[in-house]
């Protein structure tokens, strides 16, 4: 149907330019790239990824200070991230260290390329 209709539509001399025809993005990996947008679209998360890229991984203990949040609440913003596959943790004795997922963010990185 679209292609019909786009072809019709390019035989008309009064568009503006040639109808858009296609995406190389499947609708399953816009799912996943939308669940890793929404993780990000929160300026704690936000910035708790920032602080951690800048350093290269960081300790949880540390993160409540930073984002001026209780534990408990980095631990939500911690564990959404991790889940979106934004961050990867590692259990270090009692504290959990992270760090980016490189992997991920170029994933995104590259759709909005």
């Amino acid at each position: 149907m679209l292609i019909d209709t786009c072809a019709r539509l390019s035989a008309m001399p009064d568009l503006c330019c040639e109808p858009l025809l296609s995406s190389d993005l499947s609708d399953e990996h816009a799912a996943e790239l939308a669940t890793v947008l929404k993780a990000l679209a929160d300026p704690v998360r936000l910035k708790l990824v920032n602080v951690i890229a800048a350093a290269g991984e960081g300790c949880a203990c540390d993160f409540p200070a930073v984002v001026d949040r209780s534990q408990a609440t980095v631990s939500h913003h911690l564990g959404l991230l991790v889940k979106a596959g934004i961050l990867s943790r590692e259990q270090r004795g009692k504290w959990a260290w992270f760090r980016v997922n490189e992997e991920r963010l170029n994933d995104v990185r590259a759709i909005l390329a």
